[in-house]
């Protein structure tokens, strides 16, 4: 009997995928264990491992193909003494919302690869994400309009009637398109097909600023202490081959400054609101094509030094893209520093389905006032909270940034 091989979920909230290469060709030996696709997620492209052995008789997804459904087959191997080649094969769609008989597909020869599984009988596509959301909402998820691939229903369009206005007739969720197919202009240009990743990020902080209502606080921090006691520490780092950052700093008082003030560490969650007891914190790194969040677990219990060390490393990988799922997914805050580009100030958008955001500005040297009355220079950082109305209130904000400040200007509390 031929065994199934199928577009895994590389992370929890995977849906759709990329079958960038495949490593290996029909009749070729596989052995468990062995690499033989690149699989490209929203966040990263990663090897997939084959789970079992045997020859690998029909490909049937071909390399480039793009909004692969979790689920579906895109292999088949032959076990040892068996020959499928000139068989026919039968082979199951993706599991699916509706008719609970299984519809299949009959592959006769591999002209047919580019669109293995075709439905033949009508019926409800949504992704098991999106069932599952629709379910813990008490929505009905045959009312709902899909924008995923051939229609399908995926988990932005539940949410998208989720958090809909109370009484306001409810449209179909509608594909992000472009104005102009072609630019009205004389002026030479060149196209970019976007990747995986770029087409998330569009997605997702596109659903952020429609349906999260934001909210934002700034405040100014004096950080002459901070960069003076980071010379020292690194002064007796350096034999160690360490180095801080003021990241790592901002990071650490944020993760404190969370547990210090619970209520900033949250999720709505449609009629629930989920109060984390640990603070992990995802850290924005840009990287060719986009953007990734690895995240620092329970960085309100790390050390500046452990912090710095799983910082320099989360960001090594996330360049080489290495990062695997449990790297980037999770976080319960984000931060954005855009300091080293010289950006005094900017708000960040919420990555849902976190409730804040903390954007870091660079350090510039200003006039201040102060205890005394007179009027000085200091090296001044802006850092604006970006805030999920829904989940976390003005008061709460400020507190939370009361409580940053106190540690980012005396971080010998840091230290405690």
């Amino acid at each position: 009997m031929s065994i199934e091989i199928f577009m895994p979920a590389l992370s929890p909230t995977m849906e759709i995928g990329t079958l960038a290469k495949w490593l290996v060709k029909e009749g070729d030996k596989i052995s468990r264990g062995d690499i033989i696709a690149e699989i490209e997620t929203d966040k990263a492209t990663m090897e997939l491992e084959s789970n079992d052995e045997g020859t690998l008789a029909r490909i049937l997804i071909d390399p480039g193909t793009e909004d692969i459904p979790v689920g579906q087959i895109i292999a088949l191997l032959s076990e040892e003494g068996e020959n499928i080649v000139d068989m026919d094969v039968v082979v199951k769609e993706p599991p699916q919302v509706g008719n609970p008989a299984s519809t299949k597909t009959t592959i006769t020869t591999p002209s047919t690869r580019t669109s293995p599984v075709t439905n033949t009988v009508n019926r409800l596509k949504a992704s098991p994400l999106a069932k599952r959301f629709a379910k813990q909402a008490g929505v009905n998820i045959a009312d709902i309009s899909g924008t995923g691939p051939q229609g399908r229903i995926i988990k932005r369009d539940v949410e998208a009637i989720i958090t809909a206005p109370v009484n306001t007739p409810l449209p179909a969720p509608q594909q992000i398109a472009p104005t102009e197919q072609i630019p009205q202009t004389d002026i030479p240009f060149t196209q970019e097909k976007l990747s995986s990743m770029r087409k998330i990020i569009a997605s997702r902080l596109t659903l952020s600023k429609t349906t999260v209502p934001h909210f934002y606080l700034t405040i100014n921090c004096e950080i002459d202490i901070l960069l003076e006691q980071r010379k020292l520490l690194n002064k007796t780092l350096a034999g160690q081959g360490g180095k801080l950052s003021v990241n790592d700093f901002v990071i650490r008082a944020a993760g404190l400054a969370l547990r210090q003030v619970p209520a900033a560490n949250v999720q709505y969650a449609g009629d629930e609101i989920y109060y984390f007891e640990r603070a992990d914190i995802a850290v924005a790194v840009a990287i060719d094509g986009g953007l990734i969040t690895p995240v620092i677990r329970s960085a309100c219990a790390k050390g500046l030094g452990q912090i710095s060390n799983d910082m320099k490393d989360l960001a090594s990988r996330a360049r080489a893209g290495t990062l695997m799922p449990e790297d980037y997914t999770g976080g319960t805050f984000s931060i954005s520093n855009l300091g080293m580009f010289g950006i005094n100030e900017f708000s960040a958008i919420i990555n849902p389905p976190q409730a804040a955001i903390l954007a870091i500005g660079a350090g510039e040297k200003r006039p201040v006032v102060n205890q005394k009355g007179s009027i000085v220079t200091a090296t001044v950082m802006n850092c604006t909270l970006s805030c999920d109305h829904r989940a976390i209130d003005g008061a709460v904000a400020a507190e939370f940034l009361a409580a940053f400040k106190v540690y980012l200007e005396n971080p010998m509390a840091m230290l405690l």
